[in-house]
């Protein structure tokens, strides 16, 4: 017989092993940033301040300047993050839509952190199969998809703090001094990104105490101190961060999402403050948990550090659950009767995948206030390009993603120190609210006509112009004038329409050119004004219909005859279409061209 080496055994044992956590681990990697790129484009819930985030990333990346509106706070270590991945990866190269852009590296930050939480979960000694649940909870998750794929300084803050955790909870034989100035460097990294970090200390401070060496404690406070004093304190005017000020959506939005994940993480983090293995994480866990009824913090900044957290605790509450007792450092009493926690984890999935179904159906990609903005931008970049705009953080980043002069974007918040003009202005939803808050853009937009309105609801993006007399709905003089005219070339034997068309000429909604230039070709040929196309856009915000579709005996005649049209009435375009010719004037056409209907 063949003596068999039992060193070997052991070591194909150990590599088999690996292998498998290998599988596994990039399995869950997959599955995680997956399911996040799926729901990325999601419209809802978004922070409020994530409009901003984008621009400043933008910012950063093209080496311009933006001011916001103050409701973002401020990071800048973490948009410095978030720019550096920008640059290096072209990412708004890549991507058109610039939040789509900068919402890609928190998909990364979420990948990065089912890694981070696998280590921890393994150094602290949980089951494999414990460890691949608190990843599978997190990966498939719909809150902590729907949180995990807007754009959060955050997101960079909680990957920090886990690096931190995962090197603080090295076995003491294992750790060297090189371990405790990452840890310190990684807490500092976290703190900077966002001031909610402190709040690890206690998780990481008690894993580090663990190891009984309290000289190396001593040595990673201070260090982290000594880095901490030098962020706040000389290079604070460039480094400290700020949290924002609250903004919608609120815990609803988000615990709507799955409460079953959110009854859960509750329940885990009471009682792993009662488990020896994951004691200093349900501490700094419930300080974050406490941090949700401060109202003047958004909610969404502490869940965002609690995600990844508590699905460790709730992974180490089911492991004791299945061991039949208690944990007792870091073994576990084996299970006698299993049958009750078989049952329980059971009941706990099936409700949970209920759940799932609904969080997801939430989560479905729907309009948006980007689709929005991209229609604002084309029909702006058609009309007006290159004009000095007033622009909230949404659109500034809309419009310099996509070429427009930076310096002749005017954000709400910097209206009262430029000394530029704005001609145009392109709102979003929550641009129109804050816009409030500053007198000086305020003051302007008093000045502005609606010309055009993209979306509905929250988000709709409203464009004005400057300098352009207000043609306000009802019988003003203007609109009268369109309306007398339309009906009487309406009742012209040499023109025949019909339908939405004749309503349009008689309601006054026609451009006056259109007007004038058809009752002018009716004295040469008799016509056919087939329709009015309209811009959806243009008719929400009350503007004459510009573009007229009309026929005759002679198509040819009619381009020529619109095409020698010169001044005032030269269109902006003539194209021949099925069934006519198409004719497009340009926006704001002169008051005064209906004079003489002007009086009833």
């Amino acid at each position: 017989m063949v003596p068999v080496d039992v060193n070997g055994r052991r070591l194909v044992g150990t590599a088999a092993i690996r292998l498998l956590s290998i599988d596994v681990v990039l399995t869950l990697l997959v599955i995680t940033g997956g399911a996040r790129v799926l729901n990325l484009a999601s419209p809802t819930p978004s922070p409020a301040t994530e409009p901003a985030t984008v621009a400043h990333v933008f910012a950063l990346s093209h080496l311009t300047s933006f001011t916001d509106t103050g409701v973002t706070g401020t990071s800048p270590f973490g948009w410095a993050q978030l720019a550096g991945y920008a640059l290096l990866s072209r990412t708004f190269d890549r991507t058109t839509v610039p939040v789509m852009a900068v919402r890609e590296t928190t998909v990364l930050a979420a990948v990065l952190c089912a890694v981070l939480l696998w280590l921890l979960a393994r150094r602290l000694g949980l089951p494999f199969w414990a460890a691949t649940m608190a990843v599978v909870l997190m990966a498939v998750s719909p809150l902590a998809i729907g949180m995990q794929r807007v754009v959060l300084v955050e997101h960079l803050a909680v990957a920090w703090i886990l690096a931190a955790l995962v090197l603080a909870a090295t076995r003491r034989d294992r750790a060297r001094p090189w371990h405790d100035v990452l840890v310190a460097v990684c807490l500092l990294a976290g703190v900077l990104t966002s001031p909610l970090a402190l709040l690890a200390l206690p998780a990481a401070g008690w894993l580090l105490a663990r190891r009984r060496e309290a000289s190396r404690v001593a040595f990673t406070a201070v260090v982290f101190t000594l880095g901490l004093g030098i962020a706040f304190g000389p290079a604070g005017p460039v480094l400290r961060p700020e949290l924002p000020g609250p903004r919608p959506p609120g815990i609803a939005d988000w615990v709507v999402l799955d409460p079953v994940f959110v009854v859960l993480s509750m329940v885990a983090i009471v009682a792993g403050m009662v488990l020896p293995r994951t004691r200093p994480l349900a501490v700094s866990a419930l300080l974050i948990a406490a941090v949700l009824a401060f109202p003047a913090i958004p909610v969404e900044l502490p869940l965002a550090l609690l995600i990844p957290l508590t699905p460790l605790l709730v992974a180490e509450v089911a492991a004791t659950v299945a061991a039949g007792a208690p944990a007792a450092g870091h073994r576990l009493v084996p299970a006698r009767r299993p049958l009750p926690a078989i049952v329980l984890a059971t009941v706990l999935t099936l409700v949970s995948v209920a759940g799932w179904a609904h969080g997801f159906g939430r989560l479905a990609p729907g309009p948006s206030a980007e689709a929005s903005l991209t229609q604002a931008r084309e029909w702006l970049q058609d009309n007006a390009s290159g004009a000095v705009v007033l622009v909230d953080d949404a659109s500034w980043t809309e419009l310099a993603a996509d070429g427009w002069p930076t310096g002749s974007l005017i954000p709400v918040g910097s209206c009262a120190v430029t000394c530029a003009v704005p001609e145009w202005a392109v709102l979003t939803a929550s641009g129109q609210r804050e816009q409030a808050r500053f007198p000086a853009a305020a003051a302007v937009l008093v000045g502005g006509t609606k010309v055009a309105v993209f979306g509905f609801g929250e988000d709709t993006v409203t464009v004005s112009r400057f300098g352009e007399p207000p043609d306000s709905p009802g019988e003003t003089e203007e609109s009268g004038a369109r309306s007398r005219a339309g009906a009487a070339l309406a009742a012209s034997e040499r023109i025949q329409c019909e339908g939405r068309t004749r309503d349009a000429l008689i309601a006054g909604e026609a451009d006056p050119r259109l007007i004038a230039t058809a009752a002018a070709l009716a004295t040469l040929h008799p016509i056919r004004l087939v329709d009015f196309p309209s811009v959806p856009s243009e008719a929400a915000a009350g503007q004459p219909l510009r573009r007229l579709v009309v026929s005759g005996n002679d198509e040819a005649a009619i381009a020529d005859f619109f095409t020698g049209q010169r001044a005032t009435f030269q269109p902006a375009s003539v194209t021949r279409v099925p069934g006519g010719v198409l004719v497009t004037y340009p926006l704001f056409p002169p008051s005064g061209l209906l004079t003489p209907f002007s009086s009833p």
